[in-house]
């Protein structure tokens, strides 16, 4: 027990932040939608961190120190993530005001037929994020340009969605270069290539049920005719100078992620890149966004930096399109910053209260077969995904709570980190104020409640987790070396 505590927390009134803070987002959703992330998620997470304080310090005797170091610590380990996503955000802009992506949406159309676009999608981003080794980039520049597609095709935005997360955190959750990866393999002292072949005894048969049900949604559509199709194609060409020159900047921005560079100097370089493109090649939409007659070096330096950090809207002369290449740049990225700020505040508090232990310790207690073991670990991987808002911390807390208990239980350690990436990896995009699910939402422009139903692999992998536990296949006991 800590020193600063006088009395453990009890689990009963352990959950009662938890369950302000549930009852508070879904009266904040019904009440304002999508809007809701706009102040009253944030304003809900406030609150409920709030309780959380006045519980610890008034019933327990918690000193503030201790709750203000644990927000600090949180907000510390997030640091990186919000300059990601500002940097995610001045792509977004730059790279649909450049022509990059209404050129991939241009080819994309001529390429990709309805009847195979779900699972085409799916695959695709797989494959870039198993090479790149980074969801959140493949997401917010090829998965934003599929969604351009899926859109002009007629599909939903949820289907679309869900295709293009289920393929991302696939690639994410198997790469050898996955800071997730990497992250749950060290927690749970497994090696890494050992760690990334286990796991594919269930996310191989989780990302094949997820190709199946994509693959019959996509031949039993009813996609938008040729002739939309065709003038959508066209009014790309008219808007913008189409050219497969500006896809060297994908291709290049890919070259820098597989060097390994540190994901902030490589979107600032691809930012840095799609400024020039958008300079050599696109003096119209200059001209548009900085409302000007001329290309003048201050003129364009203008178009850059408010396609980059502002509002833009390019007039295409079709509804839909315009909708498209609408973009918000870093500025459309604050509520999502906001709301990750008091996400870590809560996740802090609960903490530094002792609170999150003492919940934690209920996952422990239920764990008596393989079966209950694996089930503990992929709910505690949930469970820490709500409380704390961050996939990062999940795989950390549900790592070390559960180690002695897999060695004590004489289970290899690589079933631990198979069950944490299984749980704290992928479904830490299907929580709305959690900073993945909260910024796939942002970037893809669909609600985290809109797609959650249509996320197919990353709801299978955890239940597909337990299954495998509950068969006991591929299920190994410590040998005496690793004892």
């Amino acid at each position: 027990m800590d020193k600063n505590i006088a009395k453990q927390p009890s689990l009963l009134m352990s959950f009662v932040p938890l369950a302000v803070l549930v009852i508070l987002l879904a009266l904040t959703i019904n009440l304002f939608g999508a809007d809701a992330i706009a102040g009253g998620s944030q304003l809900s997470l406030i609150t409920a961190s709030a309780v959380c304080t006045a519980m610890a310090m008034g019933i327990y005797r918690c000193k503030w120190q201790q709750l203000e170091d644990a927000v600090v610590n949180n907000m510390k380990s997030a640091t990186p993530a919000l300059i990601i996503l500002l940097l995610i955000g001045a792509i977004a802009g730059t790279w649909m005001a450049s022509g990059i992506i209404p050129t991939l949406i241009y080819y994309g159309l001529k390429i990709l037929h309805p009847s195979i676009f779900l699972p085409a999608s799916c695959i695709i981003c797989a494959v870039i994020s198993l090479l790149t080794g980074s969801s959140w980039t493949t997401i917010a520049t090829i998965g934003v340009a599929l969604m351009g597609i899926g859109r002009a095709l007629g599909f939903d935005d949820g289907w679309i969605a869900g295709a293009i997360i289920s393929g991302a955190y696939f690639g994410d959750k198997v790469s050898m270069m996955s800071d997730t990866t990497v992250l749950a393999s060290s927690t749970a002292e497994v090696p890494l290539f050992k760690h990334i072949k286990y796991m594919m005894f269930t996310t191989i048969p989780s990302l094949l049920i997820a190709l199946i049900v994509f693959s019959i949604v996509s031949f039993t559509a009813s996609p938008a005719s040729a002739t939309d199709t065709l003038i959508i194609e066209q009014a790309l060409s008219d808007t913008y100078n189409i050219s497969a020159w500006l896809l060297l900047v994908p291709v290049l921005t890919g070259v820098l992620i597989s060097r390994r560079l540190p994901a902030i100097v490589t979107l600032f370089a691809s930012v840095a890149m799609a400024a020039v493109a958008m300079v050599v090649a696109q003096p119209e939409i200059i001209m548009s966004i900085a409302q000007s007659d001329s290309t003048s070096f201050m003129t364009s330096m203008f178009a850059v930096v408010q396609a980059a950090t502002g509002s833009t809207a390019v007039e295409t002369g079709n509804t839909l399109l315009n909708d498209l290449v609408a973009t918000s740049g870093m500025g459309g990225m604050m509520d999502t910053i906001w709301l990750i700020i008091c996400a870590m505040c809560f996740g802090g508090v609960m903490y530094g209260s002792g609170m999150l232990l003492a919940i934690s310790q209920l996952f422990i207690r239920v764990a008596r077969r393989t079966v209950s073991v694996v089930g503990s670990t992929v709910c505690s991987g949930l469970f820490f995904n709500l409380a704390t808002g961050d996939q990062y911390i999940s795989i950390i807390l549900t790592g070390n709570l559960f180690r002695d208990l897999y060695d004590n239980r004489n289970l290899e350690r690589r079933l631990l980190s198979r069950s944490v990436e299984d749980s704290a990896t992928v479904t830490s995009v299907l929580i709305p104020w959690n900073s993945c699910g909260m910024t796939q939402s942002t970037v893809l422009g669909v609600a985290t409640l809109t797609y959650l139903p249509y996320c197919v692999f990353n709801y299978l992998s955890p239940l597909m987790s337990i299954f495998m536990a509950a068969i006991g296949y591929k299920i190994y006991k410590r040998t005496d070396n690793e004892k």
